[in-house]
């Protein structure tokens, strides 16, 4: 395997586009640059800027190899999205954005055709957030489209197809709501047959295989070399996982922080899934299946911030807990342990630094409760954004049995994505959270918040 120096990782989340630059010694991200995901209006849907994408991929590979001797390219990316191409390559049509009401129109159509969750562990998602929704609906509004689309790609390897020319579909991201995928016997789902779309999707691969090296043109233009190995790509909360799969012995739970808000148990009690609770079946890059739950987090905490910068005081502390505020599930509707209950407030907090610290507490203990659905046991380890907010970190550590770790980098999917093409890399356990606060004190908020939502 080569001898990596440097790492760029394209990494595509719901709400910003970047490319990583990530050191393969120490897996620290070394350079940044990002660009909005912006959505896009139709015709025909609402749809992501992929061009407007690869430009500034091609632009910031270019910057990033006149400082840094790049040896390899890696990818992430949300799910719960493909990309249709026809049979010359270019889109068969724009790529959907999943949050896009479209496909809700054939709900009834749809929900007679998918498979059981039985079969691909895939609950049953409102807009396009299954894939296979999304497919049947473009295909009613475009009766020409499904003849048109040769190649059906899940995303990262999307983007491994314009850096490579080689072209693949793979396990974690089939293994995301798609509904095209069977986690238990590690095909294809009947769905892909029902669609007619079988032909029309690549083999699937597993996360860290190889692409190909750089395509010629594409190293031309960027100034790297042609030899450069590209990887397959990984789903975004997957790539999160990947350092801890590999690297942690026992049972084990890793939380990916972001827009959504991603639990993931390995090893942890059997139990029976919820899907109607947005419990679901991931696919890790070995392949394997892994519990999971989840909920629009990084969403519901920028719709209750607000413009606020807040950061509470001892008196918000005070009034916290004199007042007795609380906010109540669920910022953000439609997925998540509680989808068909609006928000609420026990009592409306006097001060930002008050709302902002419920607001902390109560994105805690939603995770809590997604990590008790799925069984999760053993340390549980925070990812992303969440893992800087103390607030959230205090609640979680003094409710969970086994304790919790935070990740100091700034987001665990690039150094996860890099690891794809590392062989040696050396895994370090997070550091264990210490609660600054009084333990007992959080339980009781935490045990009184469960109080109101069961009541609820």
């Amino acid at each position: 395997m080569t001898d990596h120096q440097f790492i760029a990782v394209i990494d595509v989340g719901k709400t910003n586009a970047k490319l990583a630059l990530v050191d393969a010694n120490t897996l620290d991200e070394v350079a940044v640059r990002t660009r909005p995901n912006t959505v896009l209006p139709g015709p025909p849907w609402p749809h992501f800027d992929l061009e407007g994408h690869w430009a500034f991929f091609l632009d910031a590979l270019t910057e990033f190899g006149q400082t840094h001797a790049i040896t390899g390219i890696s990818i992430t990316t949300h799910g719960a999205a493909v990309v249709l191409l026809d049979k010359d390559g270019a889109l068969a049509a724009p790529m959907l954005d999943y949050e896009h009401t479209g496909p809700d129109d054939r709900a009834a159509e749809y929900d007679a055709i998918r498979p059981e969750f039985s079969q691909t562990g895939s609950p049953r998602l409102p807009m396009g957030l299954n894939v296979g929704a999304q497919l049947d609906w473009q295909f009613a509004v475009d009766p020409t489209l499904c003849d048109r689309t040769a190649h059906i790609l899940t995303y990262p390897q999307y983007w491994a197809w314009r850096l490579t020319d080689v072209m693949a579909t793979e396990v974690t991201s089939l293994g995301c709501h798609t509904d095209l995928w069977n986690p238990y016997a590690g095909d294809f789902s009947s769905l892909i047959d029902t669609l007619g779309i079988s032909g029309k999707l690549p083999a699937a691969q597993k996360s860290g295989s190889i692409a190909g090296q750089l395509a010629d043109d594409i190293a031309t233009q960027t100034g790297l070399s042609s030899d450069i190995p590209v990887a397959f790509g990984i789903h975004d909360s997957n790539a999160s996982l990947y350092p801890h799969v590999i690297g942690q012995d026992g049972a084990f739970s890793v939380v990916s922080t972001g827009t959504w808000v991603i639990a993931m148990a390995v090893g942890g009690a059997q139990g029976t899934l919820d899907p109607a609770r947005d419990t679901l079946i991931n696919v890790n890059a070995l392949g394997a299946a892994v519990p999971s739950a989840r909920f629009m987090g990084g969403r519901s905490f920028e719709e209750i911030r607000g413009t606020s910068t807040a950061d509470p005081n001892a008196q918000d502390r005070m009034r916290l807990i004199a007042d007795g505020v609380m906010l109540l599930p669920s910022v953000v509707q439609g997925s998540g342990p509680y989808p068909d209950r609006m928000h609420s407030w026990t009592a409306e907090p006097k001060t930002d630094g008050t709302r902002m610290l419920a607001l902390s507490y109560y994105l805690a203990l939603m995770t809590d409760t997604c990590l008790n659905l799925i069984g999760a046991t053993g340390p549980t380890i925070i990812e992303g954004p969440f893992a800087r907010n103390a607030d959230y970190l205090d609640m979680l550590a003094a409710i969970r049995p086994d304790g919790v770790c935070a990740s100091a980098a700034s987001t665990g999917t690039s150094a996860g994505s890099a690891l794809l093409l590392l062989d040696d890399a050396t895994y370090q356990s997070p550091p264990k959270v210490t609660c600054s606060r009084n333990v007992a004190d959080l339980q009781a908020y935490a045990s009184e918040w469960r109080d109101h939502v069961n009541q609820g």
